[in-house]
């Protein structure tokens, strides 16, 4: 791997540790300039294409959730390791789907079910946009639902 500080093409690895979604982390280190970095390994598994509600089709992006996830968590008590979390766990349950395409719901349904657990003001946050909550009226009647839970 090349160093990120100096491009030199041969580090060597100091340590390696493995998370629970499969992922390898291992600390570096440069055989030209000593200085120490991460590097992050995660499989890279197929995922289905999601179909939109317009019917168009479109690849399943990670980063394109987190940042959905981030706006809708914006201000709120989330720590940055619970939105990789969900993130994780929604590309993880797209994989295990086993088919070729999936609606779009599939990953608003879930990203929803867990925001919901995590913080409910990111909750109503994410449901205006995703449940087209268009009106004061709808957005107080999914308030409503939330606190009758």
């Amino acid at each position: 791997m090349k160093c990120p500080y100096c491009n030199h093409k041969k580090t060597s690895v100091i340590d390696t540790s493995h998370d629970a979604r499969g992922g390898t982390r291992r600390r570096r280190v440069c055989d030209q300039c000593g200085r120490r970095f991460s590097s992050y390994e995660r499989p890279i598994l197929a995922t289905p294409l999601l179909i939109k509600r317009d019917g168009t089709r479109e690849e399943f992006d990670r980063d394109k959730l987190i940042a959905g996830l981030r706006v809708s968590c914006a201000k709120r008590p989330v720590a940055a390791s619970e939105i990789e979390r969900i993130a994780g766990e929604v590309e993880a349950e797209l994989q295990q789907v086993g088919r070729d395409e999936v609606s779009s719901r599939f990953v608003g349904d879930r990203v929803i079910s867990k925001l919901k657990e995590v913080d409910e003001v990111a909750y109503i946050r994410y449901a205006i946009v995703y449940l087209r909550l268009g009106d004061l009226e709808s957005i107080r009647h999914e308030i409503d639902r939330l606190l009758s839970e």
